[in-house]
C-alpha cells in the first residue's frame, strides 16, 4: 500500500473513532429500551430451542449404545439385544465437519423394524470425543470413539518401536476431547530380553529411548503402566485401573492392543504377528468394537493407526500441554515467547541444560512448526 494512502487511512480512522464509540453507546441504549425482543414470535423461538428432541419423548423408539460399526451396519445394544441399524436419511443430510456421523460409544434412539434391524433417528450429545484429523482430507474430523472416560494410549518397545511424539499427540487429543490420558507401554519383557538377531546398535538406541521415556513421562500428570502380555507384568494393575470406567485402547498397529484385551477380558480375539521385514504391525482389528468388563465399565478396541493428526490444534495454547515448561516461561525475555525462534528463551536454555527433556521439546517443536502435518 502506498505510504500516502496508508497515512490517509490512519487519519480517517482517528477522525471517526469518537463517532463510532458514540454510535455503539447509542445502539446499546436503544436496545435496552426495545421491547420487541420479548414479542411472542421471539419467545416461540426461545421455547423451541428448549424443547427436547421428539425422539426423546417417542415411546415407540428404543435407545441403546453403539457397539460396533461394520460393512453390515451399525450394531446397537439395547436391553441385552443387538440390532443392526442404518442411519435415517435426515441425519445423513446434516452438514458437518465430521467424516463419520456415528462412532462406537454413541447413545442413539432408533426405530425397531422387528427383524433384528433398526433405523437410527437421533444421536444424543456426546460428553467426550476421541478423534483425529482425517488422513486424506484435513478439513474433516474422524471420530474414533465417544462417551468414554479414559484413553489407553497404547505403545510398545522394539515392535513397533517406541515413539514419544505419538504419545504427546494422544495426550493432547485426549485432554481436548474431555478424557483422561493413560499411557500403556506394552512388551516390556523385551527390555530385559531383547529380540534375537536384531542389530545391537538398534537395540541400544531403543533401550536408551525407553529409559529416557520412563524417566520423563513418569513425572507427568499422566498414569503410566508398563505391561507385558508374555509374562503378565502390570496386567492386574491395568485391569484395576479400568474397572468402572469406559476406556478406549488406541495406538499403532502391532503394539498389542487386542492381545491386552484378550488377557484382561479372558477372550480369544484374533491377533496377528509383527511383519518381520518392517518390524511393524499389521491391521488385525478392522473396526472399532465395544466390549463389556466383568464388573461395571467397558473398553473399546480400535484399529491400529498409521498417522495421527490432531483435530483443530491451536498452536497458541500448545505449550500449556507441556507442563514442565511452566517453571521456565517467566524467565523468557519475551512475554509471548513461543520457545521456537526467540533469543534469550529460558525454555530452550532448559533443554540445553537437560532440565527439560529433548524428547518432549522435539515433539513440541514439530507441532508448533508443522501443525498441519500428520505424525508418521
Amino acid at each position: 500500500m502506498p505510504k500516502d494512502i496508508d497515512n490517509n487511512l490512519n487519519i480517517e480512522e482517528e477522525y471517526y473513532d469518537k463517532d463510532r464509540k458514540f454510535e455503539r453507546k447509542y445502539r446499546k441504549m436503544v436496545s435496552t429500551k426495545d421491547r420487541s425482543k420479548y414479542k411472542k414470535t421471539d419467545q416461540d423461538k426461545l421455547n423451541k430451542k428448549k424443547t427436547p428432541h421428539p425422539a426423546l419423548e417417542n415411546p415407540d423408539l428404543k435407545h441403546g449404545r453403539v457397539l460396533a460399526i461394520s460393512a453390515e451396519g451399525i450394531v446397537v445394544d439395547s436391553e441385552d439385544a443387538s440390532y443392526v441399524c442404518s442411519l435415517k436419511g435426515a441425519l445423513k443430510k446434516e452438514k458437518t465437519k465430521k467424516k463419520n456421523l456415528i462412532a462406537v460409544g454413541d447413545i442413539v434412539y432408533f426405530e425397531d423394524t422387528q427383524d433384528g434391524s433398526g433405523v437410527i433417528n437421533y444421536v444424543t450429545p456426546r460428553h467426550s470425543i476421541l478423534s483425529r484429523a482425517d488422513n486424506l482430507r484435513r478439513n474433516k474430523e474422524q471420530l474414533i470413539a465417544v462417551n468414554i472416560d479414559q484413553v489407553l494410549i497404547s505403545v510398545s518397545v522394539f515392535f513397533p518401536k517406541l515413539k514419544p511424539s505419538l504419545v504427546d499427540r494422544y495426550i493432547i487429543a485426549a485432554k481436548n476431547g474431555n478424557m483422561h490420558p493413560v499411557i500403556v507401554l506394552n512388551k516390556v519383557d523385551l527390555v530385559k530380553n531383547p529380540p534375537e538377531g536384531m542389530d545391537p546398535a538398534h537395540i541400544e538406541k531403543e533401550l536408551n529411548t525407553y529409559n529416557e521415556f520412563i524417566k520423563v513421562y513418569s513425572k507427568l500428570d499422566v498414569p503410566l503402566y508398563e505391561v507385558s502380555c508374555k509374562d503378565g507384568t502390570g496386567i492386574d494393575a491395568l485391569n484395576k485401573a479400568m474397572q468402572g470406567k469406559a476406556s478406549v485402547f488406541s495406538g499403532q498397529s502391532g503394539v498389542g492392543k487386542t492381545s491386552l484385551i484378550n488377557q484382561l477380558l479372558k477372550l480369544n480375539l484374533k491377533t496377528a504377528d509383527i511383519v518381520q521385514r518392517t518390524h511393524k504391525g499389521s491391521h488385525t482389528t478392522t473396526t472399532a468394537k465395544l466390549l463389556p468388563l466383568e464388573n461395571e465399565g467397558f473398553c473399546i478396541d480400535t484399529p491400529g493407526i498409521k498417522s495421527f493428526g490432531i483435530w483443530k490444534l491451536d498452536t497458541q495454547d500448545l505449550q500449556h500441554y507441556y507442563t514442565e515448561f511452566k517453571a521456565h516461561t517467566n524467565e523468557c525475555k519475551f512475554q509471548n515467547c513461543t520457545h521456537i525462534h526467540e533469543p534469550d528463551c529460558a525454555v530452550k536454555d532448559a533443554v540445553e541444560t537437560e532440565n527439560i527433556s529433548l524428547l518432549r521439546y522435539q515433539s513440541y517443536y514439530d507441532l508448533m512448526t508443522k501443525p498441519d502435518e500428520d505424525w508418521r
